[in-house]
């Protein structure tokens, strides 16, 4: 048993037991078409020794489809708080651990952030794989400007709702935002009000799926088009910064 009263004693031992421990993976997994997936996510996937899941149901379809089998645990937005201490430990104790989201990069919208604080808080070793998001794609075939961009997420379903969209009215950079397919019509006639209706936006919704689809204009061209033509799929919305507007989608020109 490792103990001691000198007092460099115990930074000696975190110091072994860093040594001794394994590392936290965090793997980008597809959007849409499977074959988004990366060779590297894929070998690191293999190798582990535990992979966390947002939904072991969604992920189990991945990992049969490139022949992986390792255990699986779930990891999600509900049990989060109870699992970061135990999965920490499992990692100090010299297990790799790999964790994925139904889609895209963990953290981004997605369970990973209190994880990958907590590892860092232990010196746990966290490495972040390269690879898919959903806004990347939607924000580059927006045709909105590119150089400065706000990624929101999702704004506020109830609670501070007005009041982030009051915030935002002045937002000067390009703005990136994910939404239910259910509140997108509403969130365009709420975004006209206030950011002014002949602001440009696009939504871009079934990334890297079969029905995938961006369609642009003024949010109310937008607005009144998804009010009579509900939406599926996972969408993304851009809309242009208050920077931007009456500039014809320009980007501000580099200091020489």
């Amino acid at each position: 048993m490792l103990t001691s009263r000198h007092p460099d004693c115990k930074i000696n031992i975190l110091s072994l037991l860093t040594t001794m421990a394994g590392k936290l993976y965090i793997v980008p997994t597809p959007v849409g078409n499977l074959e988004d997936m990366t060779f590297r996510a894929v070998e690191v996937l293999k190798q582990v020794d535990l992979i966390l899941a947002e939904d072991t149901r969604t992920t189990s379809v991945l990992l049969k489809h490139y022949g992986i089998s390792k255990p699986t645990e779930a990891h999600h937005k509900f049990n989060e708080h109870a699992r970061v201490r135990p999965v920490c430990e499992k990692i100090l104790s010299g297990m790799d651990i790999a964790l994925v989201s139904d889609a895209g990069t963990p953290g981004i919208s997605d369970p990973g952030f209190m994880l990958a604080r907590e590892c860092a808080e232990e010196g746990i070793e966290v490495i972040t794989l390269p690879g898919a998001t959903a806004f990347v794609p939607a924000l580059v075939d927006s045709g909105l400007p590119l150089d400065r961009f706000a990624f929101e997420g999702f704004l506020p379903v109830k609670k501070g709702r007005q009041t982030r969209l009051t915030q935002l009215a002045s937002e000067g950079r390009t703005m990136v935002f994910y939404e239910s397919p259910y509140r997108l019509a509403k969130t365009l006639t709420q975004m006209c009000e206030y950011f002014g209706t002949e602001r440009k936006a696009s939504v871009s919704r079934e990334i890297s799926k079969i029905h995938e689809e961006t369609r642009r204009g003024t949010l109310q061209e937008l607005a009144s088009w998804y009010t009579d033509n509900p939406p599926k799929g996972e969408i993304v919305l851009i809309v242009e910064g208050k920077d931007y507007v009456g500039r014809h989608g320009q980007q501000e020109p580099e200091e020489e």
